[in-house]
Parts: C-alpha cells; structure tokens; sequence
C-alpha cells in the first residue's frame, strides 16, 4: 500500500505556526508583515523558510529565526528546519497584507 503524504496540511501547518510568530517592535505576525518570502518542503518533510528583516540592523535579527526554526521543529511530522534569512528584494511595506497595513492604520 502506497504511503499518502499529506504536504498541504504539513504547509498550512507551517503558516500558523508563522502566524503566530510577532516581530516584537510590530504588533503583526511575521507571516503578515511580508517577512516570509517562501516555505519549503522536501519529500523529507525538511522545512526550509527564506525570510527576511525589516532591516538588517533589525534588533531581533539573531533571535526571531531562531525562534522561527524551533517552532517549526515542533510540528508533527516535520523532519528539519532551516532558516535562511535574505535581503534581496529587501523588505518594504508593500509587502505588509491588507490585513497587516489595517492593523496598523496604514489604510
């Protein structure tokens, strides 16, 4: 009997736990702001995460990918994280959710 993977709640997965992630100085999840530009996973179930900072002087920068990696460690299934963090594009507002940009009385 062939094994039945189920990547896309392993993915959602992954979302809510991002989700539930907050820049301290912001008052809006990291998945919502715009800081995670992609989500990988492997047939492993190895989770790899491309993310970026508001800045790169950012003051959680050694911090909040940490966090973002242990995190996601402890979901069921997942085998690995990595988190790679990138400042190309850098981040702008633009990248903030309509969600994020209401939050913070942007709209």
């Amino acid at each position: 009997m062939e094994e039945f993977k189920d990547d896309i709640n392993l993915g959602e997965s992954v979302v809510k736990v991002l989700k539930g992630i907050y820049d301290p100085e912001i008052p809006v999840d990291i998945y919502e702001l715009g800081l995670i530009y992609d989500v990988m996973i492997n047939e492993d179930n190895d989770v790899k995460v491309l993310m970026t900072l508001t800045s790169p002087n950012c003051p959680v920068a050694e911090t909040l990918p940490r966090e973002v990696e242990e995190k996601i460690k402890k979901i069921d299934n997942v085998k690995d994280c990595e988190v790679e963090i990138t400042f190309d594009p850098p981040w702008s507002k633009d990248l903030m959710s309509e969600e994020a940009k209401l939050e913070l009385g942007m709209l």
